[in-house]
């Protein structure tokens, strides 16, 4: 009797393991300013629906002059009158033990200079990797991501050696991190000329635990014509090689192709759009010429960018009735709306689904998501909040 039970534990056991580990990843990015912002748009902490995420990344932390650990907004993360950020991020796994909450260091305006000179020095990389470790086990985080964008471009001091020292920097902060249980992460280019001289793709595969993959901002206000941020597939107006590459498709399937684990990489999605004012109302298709991004909206406030729960002249890009007119691009597997001289090309419930199918298809691990902030958390538009993030939850678990 006593082995039967015995037996029937373990088997139950088992499968609750299965019923876990089964599950893909859904990684959060909380952009820790968007406490500032007005109105509806203002969003902390409490915000939060930990139930639809598998892991929570507090961004960003930063890289000091003296290579450790900088606080880049201490009234936010940790001042005793603040928001206390780091500590209510915590928190949240009193409600959600198996939350995995990590802290996120880099972006886009840290660049990329004094990353490359503190991996190419072993001794700053001690130093660096040091600090890393007192500041996840003080604030009590399970792992730590970095976002360094990227090695070998933009400012890199070394930018011929970024690629070696990257690996190398990764295998170390993974030899000191796991032995006490921490997880390592890595946000990282999804396109394909950028990863190609960025990364050693088995080596990077091999220290971390997750490939957070930015299979987006492939275009926007930084070209002088239209493109979509976040196409699926490439579109029959590619008219070049590059141009072809510059998909989430391709930028995948260049990390499988180059040796990276499937198990590990995240398909990442962002929660906004990318704007732009039309050279011609009337030339409305990709690659039409513009005079800049779109009009900022009131949360964001960057030309060029609209959230998803982001309106202009008070109509939010995720109502489905509105005079912007919404158009479904069967190539690319993308939305846009146009409203005269302006175009916004995002994902909506339709488009994030295929890109959900497409990770159940291709074996990978899950879904990043930048950010929270810019899917409608409210609820303002439909019957629930954050409607992106529950269609990835639908689909991936």
């Amino acid at each position: 009797m006593k082995v039967s039970q015995v037996l029937i534990f373990a088997i139950f056991a088992l499968i609750s393991l299965s019923s876990v580990t089964a599950g893909k990843n859904v990684v959060c990015y909380f952009a820790s300013w968007t406490v500032y912002r007005d109105g509806n748009g203002k969003f902390d902490v409490s915000n939060i629906d930990q139930s639809l995420c598998t892991h929570i990344m507090f961004g960003f932390i930063g890289l000091g002059g003296d290579y450790k650990v900088k606080i880049l907004d201490s009234w936010e993360s940790n001042d005793d009158y603040g928001p206390k950020g780091f500590e209510h991020l915590i928190g949240l796994k009193q409600s959600k033990p198996e939350l995995k909450v990590m802290v996120s260091m880099g972006g886009w305006n840290e660049g990329s200079d004094r990353y490359s000179q503190m991996a190419a020095d072993p001794i700053k990389r001690q130093v660096f990797i040091k600090s890393v470790l007192n500041f996840t086990q003080a604030y009590g985080f399970d792992g730590f991501d970095l976002d360094w964008e990227y090695p070998g471009l933009r400012d890199s001091a070394y930018p011929q050696l970024d690629k070696a020292d990257y690996a190398m920097l990764l295998n170390e902060l993974k030899s000191a991190l796991h032995p006490l249980g921490l997880l390592l992460s890595a946000a990282v280019s999804g396109g394909v000329a950028n990863a190609d001289v960025a990364y050693d793709f088995p080596a990077v595969s091999e220290a971390l635990d997750m490939i957070n993959v930015m299979v987006y901002d492939f275009h926007g206000a930084f070209d002088n014509y239209v493109g979509h941020v976040a196409p699926l597939y490439a579109s029959s107006l590619d008219d070049t090689d590059d141009k072809k590459q510059l998909n989430a498709d391709a930028g995948i399937q260049n990390w499988l192709d180059k040796g990276a684990d499937p198990a590990k990489i995240n398909f990442g999605i962002v929660t906004y759009g990318r704007s732009f004012t039309l050279a011609d109302a009337n030339n409305t298709q990709l690659y039409a010429p513009i005079k800049g991004g779109g009009r900022a909206g009131p949360y964001t406030g960057q030309d060029g960018v609209l959230g998803y729960n982001e309106s202009r002249r008070g109509t939010k890009i995720c109502e489905l009735h509105s005079d912007w007119t919404y158009y479904w691009d069967d190539e690319q597997k993308v939305p846009h709306r146009i409203s005269g001289d302006q175009w916004v090309g995002y994902d909506d419930v339709n488009s994030i689904q295929l890109k959900a199918e497409y990770v159940v298809s291709k074996n990978l691990a899950g879904m990043m998501v930048w950010a929270f902030d810019t899917d409608d958390f409210l609820g303002i538009c439909g019957s629930e909040n954050y409607p992106l993030l529950r269609t990835i939850n639908r689909v991936l678990n």
